[in-house]
């Protein structure tokens, strides 16, 4: 428990961590999702160079008006340059309005890249790694953080060349046109840089707090969304209500105080903004008086201070995107990053023919967690064609063992064998299409009752078709007005669990596998359904290998062979009869589980008991 509960503190702690404003590896690899988009990359930032370079030459524009033509009455002159001026005005709005909608589609764009990226990434990933990661943090990482890196490449990463270009280039341009008076201007800069450090401060804690109470918000609804239905059963309605409070609440305030922080500041820096124009009034208005500036010159600093202050704060605004960005691709990088536990070896053996169905365990051990054994020193045989039935009690490793044989999980020692190879030496989509499992619960997608059986194999109409009419689905089917195009809603909720486990037997024959694992999978339907499947079931079953695990007697005593777990070892293995006749482990299981069972199920004789 208490193992459990540090891993949990681990993983909000992840959620919590900010980094570095600017982390030289982790940007080094962002810019490598720039490449595919380097023209578009290149031609943003030529036009914001330009603009930049525009930004410098209205003032001085404003300049040559005053001393140039308005003082000496030069009409003539004064239209040109208004001219100049308008026509400056048009290129930069024809500028900035090409450079945002190429930043804007780059950041799109890679944003869709990294998604696919990530997805992919999501289902290499072994179901290990689903079993120790939230599913709702995963969804922050390709929904939230992926949202902040487009918001880095369509808005910071580029652009941030911009301000830093106008800053430069109206510093040079005002010490040049009067230096002393550009130092006056300059002066206020010290206390900028100390409210953005107060303002950088604030915003990342508060940022801090969002991006912990996201992830908590997200975590909490994937969990109770999914459990709506224990959540009202149990009553827990109102406790849920005020435990979603008091995380939203979180959010809540943490975003007012980002809202705070960003309220003070930029009213702050207008005034600083202020600040400098009255001491560029006052000195250079002395500076025209004394005859040593011109009116052209001060009102051209006026100006210059107005452009001058606005990048410092498009910067503040922009290191936030910057510290943001660092964080989710920390934490995305790191996800990236994690390997799968299991991975297909490009030079695997992949047999031109299906596999024939011959499955043998050698002295097989596994474990989840270290060295606590789930299975030990398991062995058993199973020739094609073969039927058997994995029994025991609750823990005893039986759908283990169906997951290794899929290769959800792989072994620690031992060999498991698929046709006299090793599995592991197998290609894994080749050694996956090779099985049909049907579980006890049936995980249906969105779409239509085809697409669910079809699951997007190239398998026609007419075999769908088939196969709904020997897993007897099909008297359902036409009930329903559209047929195999009747709409499933999200995890099939709309169906009952007999029509749900009706359509996964449907889906396993349209497959046609040569090896059937059926895990639980008549469990949660009534009688009446399991007379309906029953025979689906020994169609199904027919001339291909079948393991069964199973709490109905029905299912497993025709099975040519029955395997007793108990405790991650097989302890008794043989026929339905021979294994009563021995009186061992079956023989009390049977007397627990499965001796009420016979009188309720028709065509089922009593055993001899000796």
């Amino acid at each position: 428990m208490q193992a459990r509960k540090g891993v949990a503190i681990k993983k909000m702690q992840e959620e919590e961590i900010l980094g570095k404003a600017y982390d030289s590896r982790l940007m080094r690899r962002l810019v490598t999702y720039l490449r595919p988009y380097k023209k578009l990359v290149a031609l943003a930032f030529v036009l914001i160079l330009f603009q930049s370079v525009l930004e410098t030459v209205f003032p001085l524009l404003t300049k040559i008006a005053i001393d140039d033509y308005i003082t000496a009455g030069n009409m003539a002159g004064l239209a040109l340059i208004a001219a100049a001026y308008a026509g400056l005005l048009v290129v930069k709005f024809l500028a900035e309005t090409v450079q945002t909608l190429t930043l804007q589609n780059t950041g799109q764009g890679i944003l869709f890249d990294m998604r696919m990226q990530v997805f992919g990434h999501l289902q290499r990933l072994s179901p290990s790694f689903y079993d120790k990661n939230p599913v709702g943090r995963l969804i922050t990482r390709v929904v939230t953080d992926v949202d902040v890196l487009n918001e880095l490449f369509s808005a910071g990463i580029v652009s941030i060349f911009g301000d830093i270009f106008t800053l430069l280039g109206i510093t040079i341009a005002i010490l040049l046109l009067d230096w002393d008076l550009g130092l006056v201007t300059l002066s206020v800069v010290p206390l900028i840089g100390l409210t953005t450090a107060v303002f950088r401060y604030k915003a990342r804690d508060s940022y801090r707090r969002v991006r912990t109470a996201i992830a908590r918000i997200n975590a909490f609804l994937q969990e109770h969304i999914t459990g709506m239905s224990v959540v009202q059963l149990y009553n827990r309605e109102r406790k849920s209500q005020r435990k979603f409070e008091s995380i939203n609440e979180a959010h809540f305030r943490a975003n007012l105080d980002a809202i705070v922080a960003y309220a003070w500041f930029y009213p702050a820096i207008e005034l600083l903004g202020a600040v400098a124009i009255a001491l560029v009034i006052w000195y250079g208005g002395g500076k025209v008086l004394a005859g040593t500036a011109t009116l052209g010159a001060l009102v051209a600093f006026i100006q210059y201070s107005q452009r001058f202050f606005r990048p410092i704060a498009d910067m503040s605004e922009k290191y936030n995107i910057l510290q943001s960005a660092m964080a989710s691709s920390e934490r995305l990088f790191k996800l990236l990053d994690t390997p799968p536990a299991i991975v297909n070896d490009p030079k695997a053996y992949r047999p031109a023919g299906k596999t024939a169905g011959e499955i043998e365990f050698r002295n097989v051990w596994f474990a989840y967690n270290n060295d606590e054994w789930v299975l030990k020193d398991v062995s058993f045989h199973v020739s094609p064609g073969e039927s058997i039935a994995i029994v025991g009690h609750t823990g005893a490793g039986k759908t283990t063992t169906t997951s290794l044989l899929t290769r959800f999980y792989d072994i620690q020692k031992g060999q498991i064998l698929l046709d006299g190879r090793d599995i592991a030496s197998l290609d894994i989509p080749y050694l996956r299409s090779s099985f049909a499992v049907v579980l006890q619960d049936v995980f249906l997608f969105s779409g239509t009752m085809e697409s669910n059986i079809r699951l997007g194999s190239p398998i026609s109409r007419e075999r769908i078709a088939a196969a709904a009419e020997d897993v007897n689905l099909a008297p359902f089917l036409n009930t329903l007005p559209l047929g195999l195009d009747h709409p499933v809603n999200e995890r099939g909720s709309s169906l009952s669990a007999g029509q749900r486990q009706l359509l996964a037997f449907a889906r396993a024959l349209a497959h046609d596998p040569q090896i059937l694992i059926l895990d639980e999978a008549t469990s949660s339907v009534d009688t009446e359904t399991e007379i309906q499947i029953r025979t689906a079931i020994e169609r199904l079953m027919a001339g291909r290998t079948s393991i069964i695990i199973a709490h109905r007697l029905s299912t497993i005593q025709k099975c040519d062979k029955i395997i007793v777990m108990h405790k991650g070892r097989v302890r008794e293995s043989g026929t339905h009869q021979q294994l009563l006749a021995e009186r061992g482990l079956y023989y009390r299981l049977y007397q627990l589980q499965y001796k009420d069972q016979e009188l309720a199920v028709p065509g089922v004789q009593t055993p001899f008991l000796s």
